[in-house]
């Protein structure tokens, strides 16, 4: 037993250490929300509801099977918190000190080639990513909470003391990308209150660039012409889904009285682009879902399944990747054999790891698809957009999560651990699989097109 416990901590196998935290968090967190002392009612929750609450929380989805306000109690609550800040604190650092263990692992020549690329994560100094990661997270998730928590105690009808508490909850889970909200009915109410919908929003596009994207800009004395090539990549194909994002769902559901077009112009537009911004994974739904248009759910698919950065708290294949993926494509369009971006080109390896993720990505979400429409009577929109929630972790729902079967629901929790957990660990053993190949085979162009 104990060399099987060392053989799993070896170095040269670090993804088994993510899978093994998150599965341990998980237990954890399902034996704590089990407790009776975690639930408002009567008596314990169900075993199903405390495991897919534990799920959904340590991978930072935001699927529910009742509403956390209602359902869970005030220790309830802080559970879910602290399940939330360790999915979200150790898959940030997770992230990079898989990177780090990944860069050791490629020989000298890669170690430099890895070094030069992120100019921002010294191989040797693990302590010094650790505690970046720690003060990033603590000052986004303070300034949140005290911009949510002010707004509520002095414009709100709660105590003092109540509006630190949901300050704090709605910073940790807007901040991880987590979605998950213990005020009662939700952001709904508060769907026009520019200030809470501005916090959060912020909050949720800074967990979403990642670590590695603020490390080098802090390291970089914000110097725009000095950042690395993935952060720019992942900055500039932010803004562009951003956009994307809050003008095509705004735009779409501009006279649906079932979501904005009961709002005033003003309020339009704040809850547009507020609903724009959530498809980085974040979950908070301040709209009904299921009274959007099919047009609008399939764009909020397009967006969830992208995801945010690569190291953030967000999930989907990550916007780096759509990025390699589209140099890809217009390269090939203009007939060049090199992939460029910001005059720096891209290595075919890194182009190969990108189309893996995607194609892995796409095959787990079309099998999800046909699995949950096979146990559930769901169609294709709800089902494909239930399960792109649940995959890329981001926990829209149009409401049908509380009415599947069991079947159906501990099919979400599989996608939920798999989305969380999978792209990054793909990614890391893609990179510690690297190798020089001892001969070549003769070369044959098939049929493309």
């Amino acid at each position: 037993m104990r060399r099987r416990l060392r053989d799993l901590f070896r170095a040269r196998h670090p993804t088994r250490v993510v899978v093994a935290g998150f599965l341990a968090a998980i237990i954890v967190g399902t034996l704590l929300l089990w407790l009776p002392a975690a639930s408002a009612g009567p008596g314990s929750a169900p075993i199903g509801t405390a495991l897919f609450t534990a799920t959904s929380s340590v991978t930072l989805t935001g699927l529910a099977l009742a509403d956390p306000a209602e359902h869970w109690s005030g220790f309830g609550h802080l559970v879910i918190l602290l399940l939330v800040q360790v999915g979200g604190f150790g898959l940030m650092t997770g992230a990079s000190l898989l990177f780090l263990l990944a860069a050791r692992r490629l020989g000298l020549r890669g170690r430099l080639a890895a070094q030069a690329e992120t100019h921002a994560i010294d191989l040797g100094d693990v302590r010094r990513v650790v505690l970046g990661v720690g003060a990033l997270t603590l000052a986004f998730e303070a300034a949140t909470a005290l911009a949510i928590g002010l707004r509520l105690g002095i414009g709100g009808d709660v105590s003092p003391a109540r509006a630190a508490w949901l300050g704090i909850f709605h910073a940790v889970t807007a901040f991880n990308d987590a979605g998950i909200t213990i005020f009662s009915g939700g952001l709904v109410p508060y769907v026009t209150d520019g200030w809470i919908v501005a916090a959060i929003s912020i909050a949720v596009v800074a967990g979403g660039l990642g670590f590695p994207v603020w490390l080098d800009m802090a390291r970089r004395d914000r110097r725009p012409n000095r950042w690395t090539l993935h952060t720019k990549l992942t900055l500039a194909t932010t803004g562009i889904l951003l956009l994307v994002g809050v003008v095509a769902i705004t735009a779409l559901e501009w006279t649906n009285h079932g979501t904005l077009g009961t709002l005033d112009p003003e309020g339009r537009i704040t809850a547009g682009a507020f609903a724009g911004v959530m498809p980085r994974t974040a979950g908070f739904n301040a709209v009904d879902y299921g009274a959007m248009r099919p047009e609008t759910l399939l764009v909020t698919d397009v967006l969830m399944f992208i995801g945010g950065g690569s190291g953030a708290t967000a999930g989907g294949i990550k916007v780096a990747t759509l990025a390699v993926l589209m140099l890809v494509v217009w390269s090939e369009v203009r007939g060049q054999p090199d992939v460029v971006a910001f005059r720096r080109r891209i290595p075919v390896s890194a182009r190969r790891q990108a189309l893996s993720i995607a194609v892995v990505s796409a095959a787990t979400v079309l099998a999800g698809t046909l699995a949950l429409m096979l146990l559930s009577d769901l169609g294709l929109s709800d089902a494909l957009f239930e399960v792109v929630s649940a995959f890329s972790t981001a926990g829209l729902s149009t409401g049908v999560t509380p009415d599947l079967s069991t079947p159906a629901h501990v099919l979400l929790g599989v996608l939920m651990f798999i989305g969380r957990v999978g792209p990054l660990t793909l990614g890391v053993a893609l990179v510690l699989r690297e190798s020089e190949p001892r001969f070549r085979h003769p070369e044959e162009r098939p049929i493309i097109g």
